[in-house]
């Protein structure tokens, strides 16, 4: 049964990483753009993804959590390591990733959400603090915390060390 956990949780992971892949993309390209209805286009096209997203994170949590109980791999320490890794990285990525793009969002005149209720787009900010918060955004710290906290967790996963 194990390896027909595993199977979901990797096809979860590909998901994720498939969905994810436009936000990741049009983060890269805001660093550059300035074109108010490109810039809209791109949060749009980032916040088309979430659904498929969050879809896939939870079939990779739910298979993830289901095979480390069927490998009794709750007693090791790589395992809480991995869960505690994915947390910070989905704390890091919601601090620094959605609250930025959240109040370009804002100031782009677009739906955005204030704590847990979507709120409706209004006039647009000016060009200027628009630029202001897409300065404020850092795609490559990003993708290190992502990329590189994934990685650790991939090893921990291959390799079982504790």
């Amino acid at each position: 049964m194990y390896p027909w956990l595993v199977f979901p949780h990797l096809l979860g992971l590909f998901g994720f990483l498939l969905a994810h892949g436009a936000s990741s993309s049009a983060a890269f390209a805001l660093r550059r753009e300035r074109n108010l209805e490109r810039v809209r286009a791109l949060l749009e096209l980032s916040a088309n993804s979430y659904g498929v997203m969050y879809g896939a994170l939870l079939v990779l949590l739910v298979s993830g959590i289901w095979a480390g109980v069927l490998g009794q791999w709750w007693g090791r320490a790589w395992i809480w390591v991995s869960v505690f890794l994915l947390i910070v990285i989905l704390g890091a990525m919601g601090v620094l990733g959605s609250r930025t793009y959240g109040y370009v969002r804002k100031a782009a005149g677009l739906p955005y959400f204030e704590g847990m209720k979507q709120q409706p787009g209004a006039e647009p900010a000016s060009a200027d603090e628009i630029n202001t918060l897409l300065a404020k955004g850092n795609p490559v710290l990003l993708t290190l915390i992502g990329y590189g906290g994934l990685a650790v967790i991939a090893w921990l996963m291959m390799f079982k060390p504790f």
